[in-house]
């Protein structure tokens, strides 16, 4: 689908981070999906190493309800469409024709979506705000989502008429070549699924710790320890969804490094809210 100018619909089946926006609602202890229609394609090619997706998420049901969006290490840009959303559990409210940034998340965040909801948005990969912009350490923007300046932000006009097209442009028009120094790091993160220590990541990458902190923090948001558990959560959270009734949470725990499933539940509780048989 990449560089068709063709929008994929589809209901969203899970639960991730915000800039993915696949979402599970909670109404006191119970929980259920939701049915909203959430669009995505790739970038352009000449940003492939910067941006996993642009996306557009438009509310269906009549009913207002509350949405919970799960952390995955990625900062975002949104602009808000449609009418009023509040995010960061309900702390911020996203304004008709605003462009907001997403900070990198490490833990669970609820927004308020209806009917006439209507966001598009880019998903950028850790460590690639700077590519595009001049802006504050991401670490700043750490779970919190912040309006941008006006000169930064999308012209919703464009927006309106060919997000996918004006986005891409957008975007090549603005992104510098530079080294990614912690490209091979998070390359190496993902591998391992997010079981390297924070040592064999730095001898790896010939880096110290401290400056291998120092440089995840300014360009992602978070620590090195901190993405990785992120990373682990995600493969952990995958396991589980796919698991047939064989496969025990011990078994996946496990799996992903955890002690026991104890570690796990504790875990998923922490990034989602939620315990491994709500997910």
């Amino acid at each position: 689908m990449a560089n068709s100018g063709y929008w994929k619909a589809k209901n969203i089946p899970t639960s991730t981070a915000f800039s993915a926006l696949a979402v599970i609602l909670y109404f006191g202890e119970t929980y259920r999906h939701v049915r909203m229609i959430y669009q995505e394609i790739k970038p352009s090619v000449k940003l492939e190493p910067y941006i996993h997706s642009f996306w557009v998420l438009k509310g269906e049901e009549p009913d207002k309800q509350w949405e919970r969006n799960f952390p995955d290490g990625c900062a975002g840009l949104v602009m808000n469409l449609g009418d009023t959303c509040l995010t960061d559990n309900g702390l911020v409210s996203m304004e008709f024709g605003k462009t907001y940034a997403v900070g990198a998340m490490t833990s669970f965040k609820d927004s308020f979506i209806n009917s006439n909801t209507h966001l598009v948005g880019v998903c950028l990969k850790p460590a690639s705000f700077s590519a595009f912009y001049n802006y504050v350490p991401q670490h700043d923007l750490t779970d919190n989502t912040v309006e941008f300046d006006r000169p930064l932000s999308f012209n919703i006009d464009k927006v309106l008429e060919n997000p996918c097209g004006y986005l891409n442009e957008f975007f090549i028009n603005r992104v510098k070549s530079r080294g990614n120094q912690l490209q091979s790091v998070i390359q190496d993160i993902h591998h391992a699924k997010g079981q390297l220590s924070i040592q064999e990541l730095s001898q790896r990458n010939h880096m110290t710790v401290r400056q291998l902190e120092r440089h995840f923090k300014k360009e992602v948001g978070i620590s090195p320890k901190e993405y990785s558990n992120i990373v682990r959560f995600q493969h952990a959270l995958s396991l589980i969804k796919g698991a047939d009734d064989k496969r025990s949470l011990l078994d996946i725990a496990f799996e992903c490094g955890y002690y026991d499933h104890s570690h796990l539940a504790n875990e998923v509780k922490r990034n989602t809210g939620l315990s491994p048989s709500h997910l």
